[in-house]
């Protein structure tokens, strides 16, 4: 399993600095590579730019909570649960065809229906 992670293209975990308006204010941003383009892909689907997006971010994070502590690590968890939803969305739309079609799920999506149907994980006493 390590080897699909530790051969990753050292490029995509790189930081790299950006500048960012934020209401006419400019500040720097250091992310890894991948998270730039992960939120890059967001405005996309957004429709807007990434300056744009992080600036969304920025007022909807300062709204809910006062404040925007670590402003570069909320927007790194936000790419991962960007992209889990995304994941836990296409599995729904595949357990879905599998259902209508009568087919058995796989047992990663029998585990995910399980799960969203408000069951819990069973762990055996090691």
């Amino acid at each position: 399993m390590c080897e699909f992670f530790v051969k990753a293209d050292p490029i995509q975990y790189e930081q790299r600095a950006r500048s960012v308006r934020i209401h006419g204010v400019l500040t720097s941003l250091r992310l890894e590579n991948m998270v730039w383009d992960i939120l890059a892909e967001m405005a996309e689907q957004e429709g807007c730019t990434t300056n744009a997006l992080i600036a969304t971010f920025h007022d909807e994070i300062l709204a809910h909570r006062g404040e925007v502590p670590n402003f570069a690590s909320f927007l790194r968890v936000t790419c991962m649960r960007h992209l889990r939803r995304s994941l836990q969305t296409a599995e729904k739309a595949l357990e879905d065809s599998k259902r209508a079609e009568g087919e058995p799920l796989p047992p990663r999506l029998a585990v995910v229906a399980d799960l969203g149907n408000g069951n819990t994980i069973k762990r055996s006493a090691a």
